[in-house]
């Protein structure tokens, strides 16, 4: 990696609201020997934030990628121990804490999407904008490329990943170009991609809603990562990390995302009693109590300040107790206490 890529951090990298995710997280993190766990780490900015802010915090950073760990590694080492990088998918969270013999941990911290880095560096393949191998791996040392899924899946998959993730409309008349171009040869560079998402869709249409091939390029990210499958475990399992009184600080950048956290964090802040009892017994109160009204998006400032914010939705809850049986995701683990 060239050396550029690993010394300079914080001035490639605004973290998406800092404080505001600062402020959500400061009640849970107050008392010493406190422990948060930044589950998407990237190059460490909102990692940085929580160090400086609370000198008695200790953080457990996760990422897929090696090249964001080393970056991440190189901009934190002042923090000493208070940092612990480590090499996991999010969704992993129980086992890695397990292996760090951390029981429960006071906040958690995720950033979800493409982070910084990978759009920065073209050779990943995660821009439309430049010319690079399909790659769009978040762990390029393992997995499927967006290559392999665009040479090897049938039309109708292709067609329903990009209209399920991407929200592609157009998604039928794009996955049968891709079928046509690679009988001929198979793709291999972004830019023959973009040149066949925009010569598939009519010209009144690539004339709104920004690239043409912006949503397609989200669909075949979001396909080659598993995305959504990894958030639908990784939620209901960062919830069950949290000690009583622990927060969950969550920011999404498309529908899909934020639909599966709000999800989660609506049924944790539900009564799971029948609406017709005259009273509410104990086991069946919620145990989550949502901290933002909705989903907080950027303002004004933080977009001059940040125009990658301007997508973010950021939500929050806070665990009141731990997670009844009859409430609890049967396919998450419950931690010991």
């Amino acid at each position: 990696m060239p050396e550029q890529a690993t010394d300079d951090a914080a001035s490639r990298h605004v973290p998406v609201l800092l404080a505001r995710c600062l402020e959500l997280l400061a009640p849970a993190l107050a008392e010493p020997g406190s422990v948060m766990v930044d589950s998407t780490l990237g190059m460490g900015g909102h990692t940085e934030g929580v160090l400086r802010a609370f000198p008695h915090v200790r953080v457990v950073g996760l990422d897929r990628d090696p090249q964001a760990l080393e970056l991440a590694g190189r901009r934190l080492a002042p923090f000493g121990d208070r940092f612990t990088p480590v090499h996991a998918i999010y969704d992993e969270i129980g086992d890695v804490l397990d292996d760090l013999g951390i029981g429960h941990v006071q906040g958690v911290l995720m950033d979800l999407g493409v982070s910084s880095l990978q759009l920065d560096e073209v050779e990943r393949g995660f821009s439309y904008a430049k010319d690079a191998p399909l790659d769009m791996r978040m762990d390029s040392t393992t997995g499927q490329t967006a290559a392999d899924v665009l040479n090897t899946y049938d039309q109708r998959a292709i067609a329903r990943i990009l209209r399920e993730y991407g929200e592609e409309r157009f998604a039928p008349r794009i996955a049968r170009a891709v079928v046509a171009a690679r009988a001929v040869r198979p793709l291999t560079r972004t830019a023959e991609l973009v040149d066949l998402v925009r010569a598939s869709i009519p010209a009144v249409a690539r004339q709104t809603g920004g690239h043409p091939a912006k949503r397609t390029f989200q669909a075949l990210r979001i396909e080659v990562n598993g995305e959504l499958e990894v958030l639908e475990r990784a939620v209901p399992a960062s919830i069950e990390a949290l000690a009583v009184g622990g927060r969950i600080v969550v920011e999404a950048y498309q529908s899909l995302e934020d639909r599966i956290v709000k999800r989660a964090f609506a049924a944790g802040a539900t009564s799971s009693a029948p609406p017709d009892l005259p009273v509410e017994p104990a086991t069946h109160t919620p145990y989550l109590r949502l901290v933002t009204r909705g989903a907080e998006e950027a303002d004004a400032e933080e977009l001059a300040r940040n125009p990658r914010s301007q997508s973010v939705r950021l939500r929050a809850a806070e665990r009141l107790r731990p997670t009844p049986d009859h409430m609890r995701d049967r396919k998450t683990p419950r931690r010991a206490a």
